[in-house]
């Protein structure tokens, strides 16, 4: 672990304000605001970085001691979880069953991931009135491994890109009701090609 920060991390302007960029996202047409926003400071950066959540292995992930029961759909090396009720149409999660990180994910679960993307994208659609299946991986909050997925309703111009998960944390949310059938209907179609649909 770094206890110096990069010479990239030295060319910040740390503790400075800084102005929006004209031709910045912010100027974008999805950007989900206006008005008087201005950029936050830089924080001071911390090294040598906390541990993310698993780090220490399996026995304190909680990832690996969630049950099969809170995830929709799961089979014998993956499982997928839906979470909400969402603003968006549909906000799932794919997470290995063993603890791994991307790094270090046996070659034979990597050359799934594909193929699952695929499944997982076909039966978000499969919901009707869906334009696009963005899916993300950031990594930042623990260690074991998983890709997010966010459904763009069809028609929502302004919800297109890179704010996507950001217009799920402003939007009204689904009725519960609404959500319940969502993952079962996801959880359906997953299983069709295979695996157990919890829900």
């Amino acid at each position: 672990m770094s206890v110096e920060p990069s010479e990239y991390v030295k060319r910040l302007p740390v503790g400075q304000r800084i102005a929006f960029p004209a031709e910045g996202i912010p100027g974008w047409e999805i950007f989900p605001f206006e008005g008087d926003l201005r950029i936050k400071v830089l924080e001071q950066p911390v090294l040598p970085e906390p541990p993310r959540q698993g780090e220490e292995g399996a026995e304190n992930c909680q990832a690996c001691a969630t049950p099969d029961a809170e995830y929709i759909w799961t089979d014998e090396y993956w499982r997928l979880k839906g979470y909400g009720p969402a603003a968006v149409p549909a906000v799932l999660m794919l997470e290995p069953r063993g603890h791994h990180d991307q790094s270090d994910l046996p070659v034979e679960r990597a050359t799934e991931i594909g193929p699952l993307f695929q499944r997982i994208e076909r039966a978000v659609m499969g919901l009707g009135g869906i334009a696009r299946v963005h899916n993300y991986r950031f990594g930042d909050g623990a260690t074991h491994l998983h890709y997010w997925f966010f459904a763009r309703p069809e028609g929502m111009m302004q919800l297109r890109g890179s704010c996507l998960a950001i217009w799920d944390d402003l939007l009204p949310k689904a009725p519960e009701a609404e959500w319940a059938e969502t993952k079962r209907r996801i959880a359906a179609a997953m299983a069709t090609d295979g695996g157990i649909a919890h829900v």
